[in-house]
């Protein structure tokens, strides 16, 4: 008998519509301002600058996709706005919450990290508009990778790397890709993952999504068995 297919809706979609609402709303309020009272121009541009800010969120929001993680028999798909990256059972080979160290305290990052068995399967199918899009928002995530340890001298030997090709058994990459492959071994080595969800695209806390995909990957095993 199969496993049941599991979808987790992402929580970055909520008040989507309220926002934008209330965004259109302040712009044709401040815009009315405008026109009717040149002297409140300074309460004009307050309601305009919010309802700016408030549409460019709530469009934001509406752009994310309704399920960012789904579980399978065959593996999950991660969502993102900018595409989608499939990763097998097979190729993991675990995942937890990442930690850093700030001075003696050990700290829990926003993200659940896995650590790939290869990294060849992802970078054969990722699309570049996905990769170029993580390489920008797990920038801070590099950051703190390798700040967090005082470990400056192996940022500035990634960041003259990054734009090398990479060979990952024997085989090569460019561009995009190889720029992701390198990323990917660089957290890899200072965080211990390969891949990053953002707890922020879950509908649950991390540790509950973490007990979610033991019991879903233990569920997967016995059906293979």
């Amino acid at each position: 008998m199969d496993t049941e297919v599991i979808q987790i809706h992402s929580l970055i979609k909520r008040n989507a519509l309220t926002l934008t609402f209330f965004g259109v709303l302040g712009l044709i309020l401040g815009l009315g301002i405008f026109l009717s009272s040149p002297g409140l121009f300074a309460p004009g541009l307050l309601c305009f600058s919010l309802g700016v800010l408030s549409v460019v969120l709530g469009i934001s929001k509406l752009m994310e996709p309704e399920v960012s993680v789904e579980l399978n028999q065959e593996g999950f798909f991660y969502h993102h706005r900018r595409g989608s990256l499939f990763i097998g059972w097979d190729n993991v080979q675990r995942f937890d919450i990442p930690k850093g160290v700030d001075g003696i305290d050990m700290i829990e990052l926003p993200f659940i990290g896995i650590k790939l068995k290869q990294i060849n399967p992802v970078l054969d199918i990722i699309p570049g508009r996905l990769a170029t899009g993580l390489l920008t928002e797990q920038r801070p995530l590099l950051m703190s990778a390798v700040t967090l340890d005082e470990n400056l001298e192996e940022l500035e030997s990634y960041m003259n790397s990054e734009f090398t090709p990479l060979v990952v058994n024997e085989e090569r990459y460019r561009g995009v890709l190889a720029m992701f492959g390198h990323r990917c071994e660089m957290l890899s080595k200072n965080l211990g993952y390969h891949i990053y969800i953002p707890v922020d695209c879950l509908d649950r806390t991390s540790d509950e999504f973490i007990r979610l995909l033991r019991e879903y990957l233990l569920r997967v095993r016995q059906v293979a068995d």
